[in-house]
């Protein structure tokens, strides 16, 4: 777990630095600086969700994994525990668990991220993830510096994810068939999309209800697999 472990603290080191930017960067400039992230974020969703090749099987993903989401509460979770880190910490920042969410999603939905850790689970490199380490690190100072601590907190989240997809691919021994990532790719990218709306404040969108299609996705590709579809 070398690239995870260098990419969580590549992570807490950018956003610390971004921190001691925000308290330089007066307050006039956070809209545009939303409106560029926004933007790139747009980009980078529509970019990863062009590859497509099983639709169906993704806006299927995204009704099923939404419903769960809903069912779970995913969302209040999410705000309930932000809110408790908030608490804890003393933080003042009124977009703690924004940055939280935000910072978890553009770090983790690419696809460097599901193939970096696959890669590093099977013992091959640590290549990708560490070459993803230098992109976060710069990332996470720019969303530092206008959200605040909660993407200094994301990290935790990161280490999770990552680490568990890298545990996962360790102890399930086999390879993982490439129209899976592929997927996985197309709806984190979906996702992101929708992140981008919030960015942008376009439209307020459950975006933490949405994450179980990403197991969905999986599940739906691998019987379309099984099956020979």
């Amino acid at each position: 777990m070398t690239g995870t472990l260098v990419n969580t603290g590549a992570i807490i080191v950018g956003s610390s630095i971004g921190l001691l930017i925000k308290k330089a960067l007066p307050e006039r400039y956070e809209t545009i600086y939303f409106q560029a992230v926004g933007l790139f974020t747009l980009l980078l969703g529509v970019k990863m969700s062009l590859d497509i090749s099983s639709p169906l099987l993704v806006v299927l993903s995204l009704v099923l994994g939404g419903f769960a989401g809903v069912w779970l509460r995913l969302s209040e979770k999410v705000d309930r525990l932000g809110e408790y880190v908030k608490t804890k910490t003393g933080s003042k920042n009124d977009r703690f668990t924004e940055g939280l969410t935000t910072g978890f999603l553009l770090f983790c939905m690419g696809s460097m991220t599901i193939v970096g850790c696959i890669e590093e689970g099977f013992g091959k490199t640590s290549d990708l993830l560490l070459t993803k380490s230098i992109m976060d690190f710069f990332s996470s100072i720019m969303l530092a510096s206008a959200l605040g601590i909660g993407i200094l907190f994301s990290s935790v989240a990161v280490l999770l994810f990552q680490g568990g997809i890298t545990l996962f691919v360790s102890v399930a021994g086999r390879d993982i068939p490439a129209e899976i990532i592929s997927e996985i790719t197309v709806t984190g990218g979906i996702i992101l999309i929708g992140l981008s709306l919030i960015l942008l404040k376009i439209k307020q969108i459950e975006i933490i209800n949405m994450l179980p299609a990403l197991l969905f996705i999986c599940l739906f590709v691998w019987m379309k697999l099984l099956w020979g579809g």
